[in-house]
């Protein structure tokens, strides 16, 4: 009888152990952010992307009641910090703001890229497009993409351009400058696109083209002359500066966008969760203005339009690449 009590007893206190402990487990695995998500900027800082997760990260915490580290890995165009992303475990807590060069650039530049933009990455979040701007040094006496061209060709190649590094954006765009001016350029690349318009301020470089935000201030102070912008249409702030187009050069916009991606296999919930809370911020009058003030175009829609777009300028831009014979060292 005893035995029989005991057992029984046993076999409640085993069920409702189970009960209590199984729904609460599962809810607890379910919660998503429980800690400190990992921030990665493919890029030094004070890049662009550097700008824009500095101040993500500071809303992104505050919405989701966890710090948000960023941490910038600026190696080989971001192939370093992208490939890490890829290899990191999918719960959701390793993100990277990528830019377009990471994403659609870099299969076309590298021969063993450690990753694959179509498969290795959950496409969280599409965050902004910039439009780019081709700046000269003042020394360099260059106002007007006419002038650039010319100079170009008077230096046989010797005309120098910066960047952010080999198969950056800000390479790419002076590439595809380049190539339908039918001029020769010579490229000297540098670790972030900060140190590459450091260069043409001191005068070391002629030219670069730059992303508009870090750009701006130092056009509107003098130090830099802005040339021609690599967009669709002129910028609020220059509106006597023409685009390329209208320049004289028949040049698709140069795609300038930022997205958060993740190692593929994230939940669909942390996806869910972290959409939320950018759609809440991108929504914000401050966060607007600040967008706003460094050019920048909030981009609609959620994973899906943002992993559509990433495939659609991977297809038009490795064969640009391919074409003009651009390959990192």
């Amino acid at each position: 009888m005893h035995t029989l009590f005991s057992s029984q007893l046993l076999a409640m206190i085993t069920a409702a152990v189970t009960f209590f402990a199984t729904p609460f487990g599962a809810l607890a695995q379910e919660i998503w952010p429980n800690r400190a998500i990992k921030f990665v900027v493919p890029q030094g800082p004070g890049s662009g992307s550097d700008v824009i997760a500095r101040m993500l990260s500071d809303r992104l915490a505050q919405h989701l009641k966890q710090p948000v580290i960023v941490e910038n890995n600026p190696a080989a165009n971001g192939m370093v910090a992208m490939g890490a992303v890829a290899k990191a475990p999918a719960d959701g807590y390793t993100l990277v703001l990528s830019g377009v060069s990471q994403l659609a650039f870099n299969p076309a530049l590298y021969k063993n890229l450690p990753y694959d933009p179509a498969k290795d990455f959950t496409y969280v979040s599409p965050v902004a497009d910039t439009p780019f701007v081709l700046v000269t040094s003042t020394k360099s006496g260059i106002k007007t993409l006419a002038q650039f061209i010319e100079q170009a060709k008077k230096k046989g190649g010797n005309l120098t351009f910066s960047s952010a590094g080999i198969g950056n954006s800000t390479h790419i765009a002076m590439e595809l400058i380049a190539s339908q001016a039918g001029v020769k350029l010579l490229h000297v690349p540098y670790k972030g696109s900060a140190a590459a318009l450091t260069a043409v301020l001191a005068g070391e470089i002629d030219a670069m083209v730059s992303v508009v935000g870090p750009a701006l201030p130092q056009v509107q102070a003098g130090k830099v002359n802005a040339v021609a912008v690599l967009g669709a249409g002129r910028i609020a702030q220059w509106p006597q500066v023409p685009t390329v187009k209208e320049a004289g050069l028949d040049v698709p916009a140069m795609p300038g966008w930022y997205a958060i991606v993740g190692p593929v296999g994230m939940s669909d919930k942390a996806v869910a969760t972290f959409n939320a809370a950018m759609q809440q911020i991108m929504a914000d009058p401050l966060v607007k203005a600040k967008l706003n003030e460094l050019s920048l175009l909030p981009i609609s829609g959620g994973e899906v339009e943002i992993k559509r777009r990433a495939a659609a300028d991977l297809s038009y831009w490795s064969n640009f690449i391919s074409k003009n014979n651009i390959r990192v060292e």
